[in-house]
């Protein structure tokens, strides 16, 4: 049976993505206990950040993920994800060719790609080597404000690509539902779940949100 690279892993539940934080030992108790509530990926994004500090936070993760064995997935630079043995990388429109990504990073990386509202983007992507496609926001969302906006519908098409589909941008416990319904493989969520006052029991609540 053919199976797209990166495939293999777990698909379905919660796809955290890291918050702005300067202070790596901080950032790591607070992803401990996104992690140990359940989260399913982990997402290390820090676009603010230099590349030393990228470089640290990103291996100190990379640690602690393997402890909980979860796989980490960075955001925007598969060099760095090559560099620190992560378990693969998530490339915007901007942000490469998702051919080279996949040759570097192997066939067993997890190589998503942001489609936004596209479902042509989609189908490119992964006949480039994409193993998710990621489509949103679907809401409004407080770290893309003015992302452009995706209907779930979009979901439900995507299925023809045989990949993980992932939504992203103000998802909630409360509005999550009928994405799923829709074909939402995993619920991408920052701040839903870092701004939360209670991380872990915001990580619960989504992962409730599958039937």
């Amino acid at each position: 049976m053919n199976t797209h690279p990166g495939q293999h892993l777990l698909h379905r539940g919660l796809y955290a993505i890291t918050p702005d934080e300067p202070d790596t030992a901080r950032l790591l108790d607070r992803v401990e206990v996104v992690l140990g509530a359940g989260a399913t990926w982990l997402q290390y994004r820090h676009k603010a950040a230099a590349d030393r500090l990228r470089h640290e936070q990103a291996t100190a993760l990379r640690a602690l993920c393997g402890a909980y064995g979860v796989p980490l997935i960075i955001n925007d630079d598969w060099r760095l994800a090559a560099e620190i043995g992560a378990d693969g990388a998530h490339l915007g429109e901007d942000d490469g060719e998702l051919k080279t990504a996949r040759l570097a990073l192997g066939r067993d990386a997890i190589l998503g790609a942001s489609c936004y509202d596209d479902i042509a983007l989609a189908s490119r992507a992964v006949a480039n080597g994409a193993s998710y496609v990621a489509f949103g926001a679907f809401f409004a969302s407080p770290t893309k404000p003015h992302a452009r906006r995706a209907a779930p519908a979009l979901l439900g098409d995507a299925g023809a690509l045989s990949v993980p589909r992932v939504a992203i941008g103000g998802i909630t416990p409360d509005n999550a539902r009928p994405l799923i319904d829709a074909g939402a493989d995993l619920l991408a969520v920052i701040s839903g779940v870092f701004d939360a006052p209670d991380p872990a029991a915001a990580t619960r609540a989504y992962l409730a949100c599958f039937p």
